[in-house]
Protein backbone atom coordinates (compact mmCIF):
# COMPACT_ATOMS: atom_id res chain seq x y z
CA UNK A 1 0.00 0.00 0.00
CA UNK A 2 1.06 3.40 -1.06
CA UNK A 3 2.27 5.38 2.04
CA UNK A 4 0.24 8.57 0.87
CA UNK A 5 -2.82 6.24 0.80
CA UNK A 6 -2.28 5.31 4.98
CA UNK A 7 -4.55 8.11 6.61
CA UNK A 8 -2.93 10.30 9.44
CA UNK A 9 -6.15 9.67 11.83
CA UNK A 10 -7.74 6.70 12.13
CA UNK A 11 -10.33 6.20 15.03
CA UNK A 12 -12.10 2.70 16.03
CA UNK A 13 -15.03 2.49 17.73
CA UNK A 14 -13.95 -0.86 19.41
CA UNK A 15 -17.24 -3.13 19.52
CA UNK A 16 -17.81 -6.19 20.54
CA UNK A 17 -16.34 -7.10 23.42
CA UNK A 18 -19.60 -8.71 25.21
CA UNK A 19 -20.90 -10.32 22.67
CA UNK A 20 -17.84 -12.34 21.43
CA UNK A 21 -17.52 -13.31 25.29
CA UNK A 22 -21.18 -14.60 25.30
CA UNK A 23 -20.82 -16.98 21.83
CA UNK A 24 -17.75 -18.65 24.21
CA UNK A 25 -20.41 -18.73 27.22
CA UNK A 26 -18.34 -16.50 29.15
CA UNK A 27 -18.66 -13.18 31.29
CA UNK A 28 -18.24 -10.46 29.40
CA UNK A 29 -15.95 -9.11 31.10
CA UNK A 30 -13.15 -11.65 29.55
CA UNK A 31 -14.59 -9.86 26.43
CA UNK A 32 -12.95 -6.94 27.24
CA UNK A 33 -9.37 -8.62 28.81
CA UNK A 34 -9.36 -10.25 25.09
CA UNK A 35 -10.14 -6.75 23.57
CA UNK A 36 -7.10 -5.35 25.36
CA UNK A 37 -5.00 -7.88 23.90
CA UNK A 38 -6.41 -7.05 20.05
CA UNK A 39 -5.98 -3.12 21.44
CA UNK A 40 -2.20 -4.03 21.61
CA UNK A 41 -1.79 -5.60 17.88
CA UNK A 42 -3.94 -2.83 16.56
CA UNK A 43 -1.69 -0.20 18.34
CA UNK A 44 1.62 -2.50 16.38
CA UNK A 45 0.41 -2.29 13.39
CA UNK A 46 -0.47 1.55 13.27
CA UNK A 47 2.67 2.74 14.64
CA UNK A 48 4.37 0.33 11.85
CA UNK A 49 2.38 1.63 8.77
CA UNK A 50 2.84 5.08 9.78
CA UNK A 51 -0.42 6.07 11.14
CA UNK A 52 0.22 9.58 12.89
CA UNK A 53 -2.82 9.18 15.21
CA UNK A 54 -4.58 6.56 16.91
CA UNK A 55 -8.14 7.25 18.61
CA UNK A 56 -10.02 4.67 20.63
CA UNK A 57 -13.18 5.13 21.78
CA UNK A 58 -12.64 3.12 25.01
CA UNK A 59 -15.39 3.94 27.21
CA UNK A 60 -18.15 6.26 26.69
CA UNK A 61 -20.10 8.44 28.79
CA UNK A 62 -22.75 6.49 28.61
CA UNK A 63 -21.25 3.36 29.82
CA UNK A 64 -21.85 4.39 33.06
CA UNK A 65 -25.30 2.69 32.45
CA UNK A 66 -23.93 -0.63 32.09
CA UNK A 67 -23.90 -3.18 34.81
CA UNK A 68 -22.02 -2.16 38.47
CA UNK A 69 -19.82 -5.03 38.06
CA UNK A 70 -18.93 -4.81 34.33
CA UNK A 71 -18.22 -0.74 34.81
CA UNK A 72 -15.78 -1.72 38.17
CA UNK A 73 -14.18 -4.67 36.11
CA UNK A 74 -13.29 -1.95 33.55
CA UNK A 75 -12.00 0.65 35.72
CA UNK A 76 -9.41 -1.98 36.78
CA UNK A 77 -8.83 -2.94 34.16
CA UNK A 78 -8.08 0.54 32.37
CA UNK A 79 -5.28 0.43 35.47
CA UNK A 80 -3.44 -2.55 34.95
CA UNK A 81 -3.44 -1.88 30.59
CA UNK A 82 -1.63 1.17 31.27
CA UNK A 83 0.64 -0.20 33.87
CA UNK A 84 1.20 -3.43 31.02
CA UNK A 85 1.46 -1.55 28.18
CA UNK A 86 4.10 1.44 28.49
CA UNK A 87 7.05 -0.80 27.45
CA UNK A 88 5.11 -1.89 24.38
CA UNK A 89 4.27 1.79 23.74
CA UNK A 90 7.29 3.26 24.46
CA UNK A 91 8.74 0.06 22.15
CA UNK A 92 6.96 1.59 19.06
CA UNK A 93 7.73 5.14 19.89
CA UNK A 94 3.89 6.39 20.71
CA UNK A 95 2.68 8.72 22.84
CA UNK A 96 -0.29 7.98 25.20
CA UNK A 97 -3.30 10.84 25.49
CA UNK A 98 -6.30 10.43 27.18
CA UNK A 99 -9.07 12.39 25.91
CA UNK A 100 -12.64 12.91 27.83
CA UNK A 101 -13.92 14.03 30.74
CA UNK A 102 -11.44 11.91 33.10
CA UNK A 103 -12.37 13.89 36.26
CA UNK A 104 -15.19 11.88 36.51
CA UNK A 105 -12.62 8.69 37.32
CA UNK A 106 -11.87 7.69 40.82
CA UNK A 107 -8.39 9.42 41.95
CA UNK A 108 -6.76 5.84 41.87
CA UNK A 109 -7.39 5.60 37.92
CA UNK A 110 -6.49 9.60 37.18
CA UNK A 111 -2.92 9.03 38.81
CA UNK A 112 -2.39 5.70 36.42
CA UNK A 113 -3.58 7.96 33.20
CA UNK A 114 -1.28 10.84 34.42
CA UNK A 115 1.96 8.57 35.09
CA UNK A 116 1.57 6.67 31.87
CA UNK A 117 1.03 9.89 29.84
CA UNK A 118 4.85 11.41 31.30
CA UNK A 119 6.26 7.98 30.98
CA UNK A 120 5.49 8.48 27.17
CA UNK A 121 5.72 12.25 26.58
CA UNK A 122 8.72 12.10 24.98
CA UNK A 123 7.69 9.52 22.35
CA UNK A 124 7.47 11.49 18.63
CA UNK A 125 5.87 8.54 16.62
CA UNK A 126 2.38 7.33 16.96
CA UNK A 127 -0.17 9.65 18.85
CA UNK A 128 -2.56 6.83 20.73
CA UNK A 129 -5.74 8.47 22.39
CA UNK A 130 -7.62 7.47 24.50
CA UNK A 131 -11.21 8.07 24.70
CA UNK A 132 -12.55 7.58 28.33
CA UNK A 133 -15.68 8.87 29.33
CA UNK A 134 -16.03 10.61 26.60
CA UNK A 135 -18.85 11.65 24.55
CA UNK A 136 -19.15 13.96 20.98
CA UNK A 137 -22.01 16.06 22.46
CA UNK A 138 -20.15 16.64 25.72
CA UNK A 139 -16.88 17.34 23.69
CA UNK A 140 -18.88 20.27 21.62
CA UNK A 141 -20.31 21.45 24.70
CA UNK A 142 -17.29 21.68 26.33
CA UNK A 143 -15.47 23.14 23.33
CA UNK A 144 -18.36 26.16 23.19
CA UNK A 145 -18.03 26.97 27.30
CA UNK A 146 -14.18 26.99 26.62
CA UNK A 147 -14.40 29.41 23.67
CA UNK A 148 -16.93 31.74 25.55
CA UNK A 149 -14.15 32.33 28.28
CA UNK A 150 -11.68 33.32 26.31
CA UNK A 151 -13.10 34.86 23.50
CA UNK A 152 -12.70 38.66 23.15
CA UNK A 153 -16.07 40.75 24.01
CA UNK A 154 -17.24 41.49 20.19
CA UNK A 155 -15.78 37.68 18.70
CA UNK A 156 -17.80 35.65 17.14
CA UNK A 157 -17.66 31.74 17.35
CA UNK A 158 -16.76 30.58 13.95
CA UNK A 159 -16.27 26.70 13.21
CA UNK A 160 -12.47 27.45 13.01
CA UNK A 161 -12.28 28.99 16.89
CA UNK A 162 -14.74 26.20 18.41
CA UNK A 163 -12.24 23.75 16.59
CA UNK A 164 -9.31 24.45 18.77
CA UNK A 165 -10.84 24.10 22.01
CA UNK A 166 -11.95 20.77 21.01
CA UNK A 167 -10.26 17.74 22.82
CA UNK A 168 -8.35 16.68 19.45
CA UNK A 169 -7.50 20.33 18.69
CA UNK A 170 -3.54 19.41 18.32
CA UNK A 171 -4.40 16.37 16.58
CA UNK A 172 -4.43 16.14 12.31
CA UNK A 173 -8.54 16.23 10.94
CA UNK A 174 -9.82 12.32 11.30
CA UNK A 175 -9.36 10.98 8.20
CA UNK A 176 -11.07 7.20 8.71
CA UNK A 177 -13.36 6.31 11.20
CA UNK A 178 -13.67 2.23 11.94
CA UNK A 179 -16.20 0.08 13.76
CA UNK A 180 -16.44 -3.07 14.61
CA UNK A 181 -18.98 -5.33 15.65
CA UNK A 182 -21.18 -5.06 13.16
CA UNK A 183 -23.66 -1.94 13.73
CA UNK A 184 -23.75 0.96 11.37
CA UNK A 185 -23.89 4.30 13.88
CA UNK A 186 -21.11 6.42 15.51
CA UNK A 187 -22.38 6.51 19.01
CA UNK A 188 -21.54 9.86 20.01
CA UNK A 189 -18.14 9.25 19.42
CA UNK A 190 -16.18 12.34 17.17
CA UNK A 191 -19.61 13.70 15.75
CA UNK A 192 -17.63 16.70 14.97
CA UNK A 193 -14.69 15.56 13.81
CA UNK A 194 -16.52 12.87 11.88
CA UNK A 195 -17.95 15.37 9.25
CA UNK A 196 -15.94 14.38 6.55
CA UNK A 197 -14.04 11.32 7.31
CA UNK A 198 -14.73 8.01 5.20
CA UNK A 199 -16.47 5.78 7.65
CA UNK A 200 -16.08 1.62 7.87
CA UNK A 201 -17.84 -0.78 9.30
CA UNK A 202 -16.67 -4.38 9.88
CA UNK A 203 -18.78 -7.43 11.11
CA UNK A 204 -15.87 -8.52 13.22
CA UNK A 205 -16.06 -8.35 17.15
CA UNK A 206 -13.16 -6.04 18.51
CA UNK A 207 -11.21 -9.10 20.04
CA UNK A 208 -11.45 -11.07 16.17
CA UNK A 209 -10.00 -7.55 14.50
CA UNK A 210 -6.46 -8.04 13.68
CA UNK A 211 -3.95 -6.59 11.12
CA UNK A 212 -6.16 -8.03 8.06
CA UNK A 213 -9.24 -6.71 8.94
CA UNK A 214 -6.88 -3.00 9.55
CA UNK A 215 -5.51 -3.65 5.78
CA UNK A 216 -9.18 -4.46 4.47
CA UNK A 217 -9.82 -1.18 5.82
CA UNK A 218 -7.01 1.20 4.84
CA UNK A 219 -7.50 -1.10 1.57
CA UNK A 220 -10.98 0.78 0.94
CA UNK A 221 -10.20 3.78 2.34
CA UNK A 222 -7.23 4.11 -0.18
CA UNK A 223 -9.59 2.95 -3.28
CA UNK A 224 -12.23 6.19 -1.84
CA UNK A 225 -12.08 9.57 -3.40
CA UNK A 226 -12.34 12.17 -0.82
CA UNK A 227 -14.38 14.80 -2.47
CA UNK A 228 -15.03 17.87 0.74
CA UNK A 229 -18.09 19.09 -1.31
CA UNK A 230 -16.71 19.10 -4.71
CA UNK A 231 -17.37 17.09 -7.92
CA UNK A 232 -15.17 13.98 -8.55
CA UNK A 233 -14.05 15.69 -12.20
CA UNK A 234 -12.57 18.28 -9.68
CA UNK A 235 -10.75 16.45 -7.27
CA UNK A 236 -9.22 14.58 -10.51
CA UNK A 237 -7.79 18.15 -11.98
CA UNK A 238 -6.63 19.22 -8.79
CA UNK A 239 -4.36 15.44 -8.81
CA UNK A 240 -3.36 16.40 -12.01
Amino acid sequence: MATEKIPKHVAIIMDGNGRWAQIRNKKRTFGHKAGVEKTREVVEVCAEKGVQSLTLFAFSSENWGRPEEEVSYLMELFILALKREIKMLNKNNAQLKFIGDVAGFSEKLQKSIREAQQQTSKNDGLQLNIAANYGGRWDIVNAANLAMKNLAKDEKLTEESLANYLSTAELPELDLLIRTGGEKRVSNFLIWQAAYAELYFSEKLWPDFGSRELDKAFDEYSQRQRRYGKTGEQIVCEAE
